[in-house]
């Protein structure tokens, strides 16, 4: 080998070396405070989809894991009361126009939606993106309702017969939401022993 060409590779080796040093140290920096902003971001949302279910306990830490009918492990979040479960949260998932969105919703102890918030979704800035809340008040429909408000032909968007406005221009959104939460209460309903148990 000729010495220039090793020159080059300490060279190399030694950049190498320095950027997965730097790369491990950030990484070990900012590790907590990732972890910090993630169990921020889940109290947020906790609180806006259980503000209905009075509690005395902390529902970011009070979980149980649950699998769905796809056998996906949900991780459920628990308000109670004096130890008793008044309502629970947990993500749902639909398909929208650009892919899955990801929601969180509420549950009161009765099967009742006590909020639904959008967290992830790739959907269409000024048509699907009207499933936050900060772009409108669509999202709040949902509350109060249960698998029997409405009655179960008319858990669709108004396009599909059923009872939920769709966005102009943009009837897959809602459509996938309303699907989710529907689906969201009936996994309320399959696993609420489980999920309203006390320990």
């Amino acid at each position: 080998m000729k010495p220039r060409t090793l020159v080059h590779g300490a060279i190399l080796g030694a950049f190498c070396l320095g950027f997965g040093i730097v790369l491990a140290v950030t990484d070990r920096i900012t590790t907590d405070d990732i972890a910090a902003r993630a169990l921020e971001d889940r109290q947020n949302s906790l609180s806006q989809v259980l503000a209905g279910a009075s509690h005395d306990n902390n529902p970011a830490i009070d979980t149980v894991l649950v699998k769905n009918a796809e056998e996906r492990e949900i991780k459920a979040y628990r308000a109670r009361l004096k130890g008793r479960v008044t309502g629970v949260a947990y993500e749902i998932y639909g398909s929208g126009y650009a892919g899955e969105m990801k929601l969180m919703m509420g549950v009161d102890a009765d099967g009742q939606v006590l909020g639904v918030r959008a967290l992830a979704h790739h959907e269409t800035p000024g048509l699907g993106d009207k499933i936050e809340e900060k772009k409108g008040d669509w999202i709040l429909r949902f509350t109060g309702l249960s698998l029997q408000n409405p009655l179960p032909g008319r858990w669709k968007v108004k396009k599909d017969g059923g009872q939920f406005d769709q966005f102009a221009g943009a009837t897959i959104t809602p459509r996938g939401v309303v699907a989710a939460v529907r689906g969201g209460l009936e996994f309320f309903a399959a696993h609420k022993a489980s999920l309203l148990e006390t320990n």
